[in-house]
């Protein structure tokens, strides 16, 4: 995904704005989660909220990997991204 001044890309995912991407969970230590896809609506320090149809669900990060598509799939372990977003892209 590109912009007038940057490029998201799996190197830099993590320090990114995650709101509006389109996600799919991979893993999850709830099966009920697992291949939930969507597009990101919201993200807290501890958790994503997607889009999947019109019901929003509430994902802990720490309990799932994400796959993200930036133009390219890219996975993303949700433990790597335990922080505030604003936090997170400063880095």
């Amino acid at each position: 995904m590109k912009g007038k001044n940057y490029e998201i890309t799996k190197q830099n995912l993590k320090n990114h704005e995650l709101i509006g991407l389109k996600v799919l969970v991979c893993e999850s230590s709830d099966p009920g989660r697992k291949n939930l896809k969507g597009k990101v609506m919201n993200e807290t320090k501890n958790t994503i909220v997607i889009l999947v149809g019109d019901e929003e669900k509430i994902l802990p990060k720490k309990e799932c990997v994400f796959e993200f598509d930036i133009c390219e799939k890219v996975k993303l372990d949700g433990k790597e991204i335990i922080r505030r977003p604003e936090d997170r892209i400063k880095e």
